[in-house]
């Protein structure tokens, strides 16, 4: 019997991801301070820092909001990541 690997439903419902077009965390700039990775959000589109970075700005916006999934919005990363399930998924 093989074993299949199933994606969590909100990874599933992410068909056509939504790219950022500014390289900067939203509430970084607002704020004046820094950031390491980038992360978008797929529900809204909004681009902010990564949990390496020192305000975690997508994870805190992920828990305020429920929106459970983001993509790496570095360049020539293809992944998105559940919030939710902590499930990664290449796109």
């Amino acid at each position: 019997m093989a074993f299949r690997i199933k994606k969590c439903e909100h990874l599933l419902a992410i068909s056509n991801p939504i790219q950022t077009k500014k390289y900067e965390c939203e509430s970084c700039v607002i704020s004046g301070d820094s950031w390491v990775h980038l992360r978008t959000c797929q529900q809204c589109g909004i681009t902010l820092c990564c949990d390496s970075s020192p305000n975690k700005h997508a994870s805190k916006h992920a828990a305020d909001y429920g929106h459970a999934v983001v993509i790496s919005a570095e360049p020539n990363e293809r992944w998105m990541w559940c919030y939710v399930h902590q499930e990664l998924s290449k796109y």
